[in-house]
């Protein structure tokens, strides 16, 4: 895509601090990070979302946000790090090119809102149940 600025980054025509590069995706260290050391995992072509990537590049992204997150852990003294993928406005996209956010965190660090767990009846889990089986 001629103006994403995540595809013009992943091809190399705007610098970034690269921490992997192969054929297939590029990751780097964001700009505006959530915590140091904040890593984004973008895949070379253009993808908008996960329900356009192929299953096999999806296990490849995962793997390296995994190694990532382990090298965080090692080179940051981090306690832990979190795997983030937003799919749509809604969810909190704002680039519309797949992107998996690898997070360095320490306990209490206040980088992220977690949500609170909320409360459901069986009868409201097996409605929904029933919705979704039907999409799948």
């Amino acid at each position: 895509m001629e103006s994403c600025i995540f595809c013009k980054i992943a091809a190399g025509e705007i610098p970034s601090n690269t921490l992997y590069l192969d054929d297939d995706l590029r990751a780097i260290l964001d700009v505006a990070p959530a915590a140091p050391g904040h890593a984004l995992i973008l895949p070379r072509k253009h993808f908008r979302d996960v329900t356009e990537m192929p299953g096999e590049l999806l296990g490849k992204i995962m793997t390296l946000g995994g190694r990532i997150g382990q090298a965080q852990q090692k080179a940051l003294s981090c306690e832990g790090f979190n795997l983030i993928q937003n799919n749509g406005e809604a969810a909190g996209q704002t680039v519309f090119h797949f992107h998996l956010h690898v997070i360095p965190r320490k306990k209490d660090d206040g980088a992220l809102a977690l949500w609170e767990p909320g409360e459901s009846s069986a009868g409201e889990r097996e409605e929904v149940l029933q919705k979704l089986l039907k999409e799948l």
